[in-house]
């Protein structure tokens, strides 16, 4: 089983206006949409329809914390969330004809001694695989994640922001940054792909046996203790980019959860991700035939 934990999830609240908004103006909409969002829940929800067995956990609270749990319950998603007092976050953008705006929460304020309740779910489970992603809730920091990587047999993969991922000191199976936060987490360039192969490198001296970075229209990089892979991005008609690092990391850790190899991975990951930024948001698109573009990807070793 690979299992994910959001320690900040929240629900996504979409609105989508006709106009520009006006100050003092009442802006009217008929177009809401309510998603459990989170890194984590959304690598889950890939997993799924990737028919790779995943349980999302968490912290959740409040009346927005039971419509998520619910939310993933309606989509098929298991989970088994800690509930906190406070109640979950909840992020809102507003789409105009030519503008969009976001507010994203913090999130509820967690105690550092609470990272226990999440460590006993996941021994629950007995998991192969724990995936830690997306931001902290105040009172959370890096050493959380450590626990988490520590506390267990399990291997333990990040998928964090370039600070809060050079801040973590226990080892990890894998990291997934994407370009700008390999830049943040090593002071290094990493505008081409050689620049983002070295960059990787140096990151995996601390403490990570694999690093998957995501580049965008340059595909991807693994580096492994002995080798160093790119996948160039599939060729896709680009509707939003949003939840393609999920989607990639997604791929990754459902092929190496199989025993496949790094550049099975890779490629999987790769040509997952290309079906996701075909569909607007972080809905999940067909992944029949999938296969045949995993095929079609092309591999270089670096």
């Amino acid at each position: 089983m690979i299992l994910t934990v959001t320690l900040n999830p929240a629900v996504d609240h979409t609105l989508e206006l006709g106009e520009a908004l006006e100050p003092a103006a009442v802006a009217r909409t008929d177009a809401a949409t309510f998603d459990p969002g989170g890194k984590g829940i959304n690598v889950s929800k890939y997993l799924v329809e990737l028919e790779a067995e995943t349980l999302a956990s968490g912290y959740v609270g409040g009346f927005l914390g039971r419509f998520l749990t619910t939310a993933l319950d309606e989509r098929g998603i298991p989970n088994d969330f800690v509930e906190i007092d406070d109640g979950t976050r909840l992020n809102t953008t507003i789409l105009t004809p030519g503008a969009e705006y976001k507010i994203n929460q913090d999130g509820p304020t967690v105690e550092a001694g609470a990272i226990e309740a999440v460590v006993e779910t996941i021994r629950r489970y007995e998991p192969e695989t724990v995936l830690v992603a997306g931001s902290l809730p105040p009172g959370l920091d890096a050493g959380a994640i450590d626990a988490v990587a520590r506390a267990g047999p399990w291997k333990t993969v990040v998928d964090v922001d370039g600070p809060l991922l050079s801040s973590l000191e226990a080892a990890y199976a894998l990291c997934k940054p994407n370009r700008e936060e390999l830049a943040a987490a090593t002071g290094e360039p990493t505008t081409t792909v050689e620049e983002c192969v070295a960059a990787a490198r140096s990151l995996r001296n601390r403490g990570f046996d694999r690093v998957v970075a995501s580049l965008g229209s340059d595909g991807a990089v693994m580096v492994s203790p002995d080798r160093a892979v790119h996948v160039p991005a599939l060729d896709a008609d680009v509707a939003d980019t949003v939840g393609a690092g999920d989607a990639l990391l997604a791929g990754v850790l459902s092929e190496r959860h199989r025993g496949r190899s790094d550049e099975a991975a890779l490629r999987t990951g790769v040509a997952v991700a290309s079906r996701v930024v075909s569909v607007p948001g972080t809905g999940v698109p067909p992944f029949e035939g999938v296969r045949s573009d995993v095929d079609r990807s092309g591999v270089d070793v670096v």
